[in-house]
């Protein structure tokens, strides 16, 4: 079953494929602000949740072995415990001793392997833990990568966008009053030489 950072991971992966192209542009998408915030803000919150979870299965590693040991101490305390019934028994002392070994002997090997596998599992779990928590992050850094990219892609265009709409509307200012530009001009002109006038005076 599929963890909630996963789903939130697949439910922003979703909403970027459904976004809208932007108009004259192949790479560039309309995205909803508030939408992608709060699949952002829940992503940031469950993220601790999931390394906590993750961290939890790895610290079982521990549980793992001690469980191990315990099995194998039990199983080489029965086998102490055969081993003295079986010297008790004076008629069968010498098979006693051999079938105690031998008893002693298995128990041993099945208390190692069971802590072998133990802690082969226990670093399996912990690898995969790591590896998994791992691919969750780096998607989520792609994630944020391209979500900042499209944001200083768009807030860059609408710059360029709002700077030739203020152009158009100078020029068009410009326009409507010609003719007292013109007068400005004149009156300027006038002044620069009734100036020059009385420098030559």
């Amino acid at each position: 079953m599929n963890s909630r950072l996963e789903q939130i991971i697949a439910e922003i992966e979703e909403y970027i494929d459904n976004c809208k192209p932007q108009a004259l542009s192949k790479g560039k998408i309309v995205v909803d602000r508030e939408e992608l915030m709060e699949l952002l803000t829940e992503l940031r919150l469950r993220t601790p949740e999931e390394i906590k979870r993750y961290q939890k299965i790895i610290a079982n590693k521990d549980a793992i072995i001690s469980d191990a040991q315990a099995k194998a101490d039990e199983i080489l305390a029965q086998a102490k415990i055969q081993t003295n019934e079986l010297v008790s028994e004076h008629q069968i002392m010498q098979q006693a001793y051999a079938q105690a070994n031998e008893v002693v002997s298995i128990a041993t090997n099945q208390a190692q392997e069971i802590l072998d596998k133990a802690t082969d599992d226990a670093n399996a779990i912990r690898t995969a833990s790591i590896e998994y928590t791992d691919n969750l992050l780096s998607n989520t850094e792609n994630i944020l990568i391209h979500a900042i990219d499209t944001s200083k892609a768009k807030y860059d265009g609408l710059l360029s966008s709002l700077q030739n709409c203020y152009d158009i509307v100078k020029a068009n200012r410009t326009e409507l009053y010609p003719s007292e530009d013109s007068e400005e001009e004149s009156e300027s002109s006038e002044q620069e030489t009734k100036t020059d006038e009385i420098d030559l005076i």
